[in-house]
Formats: structure tokens, sequence, C-alpha cells
């Protein structure tokens, strides 16, 4: 099988910054099959102390947030048809994020991983994670980590977001 048999794996999260980067992904790599996915977590921590004094609320906030990351992943599959994919949505459940994303990958056998970044850097970076960082220095295989705009880059002529196609966008 050569490379371009093979699905891409597109992280999605309904983040404007995720957007963006299944449109830049579909400029520099074409039309191909995609799989769409968004990872929810099992449990946040406040859910975490609630299932600890209710057994029963733990099954019904996992049905929950996977029927809210099948919604998001399907929102992102739509984005991802209309940039040139042959996309399909996908959703799991994972914590940590990123080996939900890894092990996905792996069961593809995905050509490469798609996925926007927040651009925290330092002190915000060690507070909150990166979940890019983690996800290119353990899948073992191409990641396109797409940032967001700066400011500088918001304000330039030519920071049109890329159509399917490669040509800026007209709105």
């Amino acid at each position: 099988m050569q490379m371009n048999d093979k699905p891409i794996l597109i992280c999605y999260d309904g983040s404007p910054g995720a957007a963006r980067a299944i449109k830049i992904a579909a400029a520099l790599l074409g039309p191909r099959r995609a799989i769409v996915l968004d990872v929810a977590p099992l449990l946040t921590g406040a859910e975490s102390l609630a299932v600890a004094y209710s057994g029963t609320a733990g099954n019904a906030i996992a049905e929950t947030h996977a029927a809210d990351a099948a919604q998001i992943a399907g929102k992102g599959a739509e984005i991802a048809r209309s940039s040139g994919f042959d996309a399909v949505a996908r959703a799991a459940g994972a914590v940590p994020t990123w080996e939900g994303i890894v092990e996905i990958a792996d069961e593809l056998d995905a050509s490469a991983i798609v996925m926007g970044s927040r651009g925290f850097s330092g002190l915000k970076e060690a507070l909150h994670g990166s979940v890019s960082h983690q996800v290119a220095g353990h899948a073992g295989r191409p990641v396109l980590i797409v940032p967001p705009l700066t400011r500088r880059r918001r304000l330039a002529p030519s920071a049109a977001p890329l159509g399917h196609d490669g040509r800026k966008e007209t709105k």
C-alpha cells in the first residue's frame, strides 16, 4: 500500500484553529481519505469527584462525552469534505488525549496526523500541556501541526486561509 492509499488522521476539537488546520492540510496534501477525530475526556476532574459519590453518574457522563465527541467529529468531517477530503467522522474517549490520538493513528496506520496548535509556550504550556507536542513526540509518523495565526499574520494581506485548491479563500 502506498502512502497516499492510507488515510490521514485529522484531529478536530471544534476550535477555529482545528478548522484552519483542516483547510491548510487540504491545500498541502490534496484530496485523499481522511478520518476526522475528536477525542473526548473520559471524565474531567470535577466529574471524577461526582462519580466518587455516585457510581451511576459515571456512565451517564461518559455517554454525554461520547455523544459530544461524535457531534464535534461530524462537524469536522463536514469541513474536511467541503475542503476536498473524502472524510468520515470518528469519536473516542481517552486520557491523556494525545495517547488516544496516537493509538487511533496506529490502528488506522494513518499516513499522517493533522492538528492545530493553540500556540502555548513557556508557563502556559507547562500549565495546560501541549497535545500537539506530545503527539509529535510519540506518533512515530509525520505530524502536521498548524499554528494559530499571530496578530502580525492576521494583519498581513497574505494571511487569508487557503481553499482546498491552494488558493486564498474569498468571502
